[in-house]
């Protein structure tokens, strides 16, 4: 926040793709820090993330009534953790936050419209990419889920298809595919000491990725990486 308070008024909207709390002591001062936004600071947009929806299903608040995927993925002391961590009024909060925002043309959102676990990264088949992006007719997907900053470009072209049957072949239909693009827009404290975030200029299409690091190694950089279909 502090780092994005002089860019401030170059900057329209601020979003938080999801994964405010966890199973960490600084969930309750984060969630508090962010909806008493400080005089000349944006108001974030937040939307549900990955750890909201564990924080939903253990206090019986979502569809799932057992923390199946939490208990697999980190074991029974997290979930404990998670417990003890993010108090009751707090998941009051959790629960109204949006599942994700459409913005112009672009959807911003921490998994997929698929789901908020999966994860698209600079890896993820281009087929997977337009039909995650094209499910909500968006041009642009800014998605949270993997931690990465990257760009990824799906270029103009077309995909033929058909279904072929024991008993029979229907004739293949070609589907003209524009432009489309997937950003992963990065985090904070994954690695420790570091947060990454995104810069999105709407009217130029251009997207920038910067770093900060926060604690006692300080300093700022920047980076960037494109990944095209062929």
């Amino acid at each position: 926040m502090a780092d994005i308070k002089p860019q401030s008024r170059y900057i329209q909207a601020l979003y938080i793709l999801g994964d405010v709390v966890g199973p960490t002591p600084e969930s309750e001062k984060l969630v508090e820090r962010l909806r008493k936004s400080q005089s000349e600071e944006l108001a974030p947009l937040i939307c549900k993330g990955w750890w909201e929806e564990q924080c939903l299903i253990l206090h019986g608040l979502a569809a799932t009534s057992e923390p199946t995927d939490l208990l697999q993925k980190y074991g029974g002391e997290t979930v404990k953790r998670l417990w003890e961590y993010v108090s009751r009024p707090t998941v009051e909060w959790l629960r109204n936050l949006d599942f994700g925002f459409f913005e112009l043309d672009s959807l911003l959102i921490h998994g997929t419209t698929v789901s908020v676990d999966e994860e698209l990264t600079p890896e993820t088949s281009p087929v997977v990419i337009l039909d995650r992006v094209a499910r909500m007719q968006a041009n642009h997907l800014f998605c949270g889920r993997s931690g990465l900053t990257f760009q990824y470009n799906l270029e103009a072209g077309s995909i033929d298809t058909g279904v072929t049957t024991l008993d029979s072949q229907t004739p293949s239909q070609t589907i003209n595919i524009t432009p489309r693009m997937v950003v992963g827009v990065g985090n904070v404290g994954r690695n420790p000491g570091e947060a990454t975030y995104t810069l999105y200029n709407p009217n130029t299409n251009q997207v920038e990725f910067k770093t900060v690091r926060y604690g006692v190694n300080k300093g700022f950089g920047a980076k960037k990486t494109t990944v095209r279909s062929n």
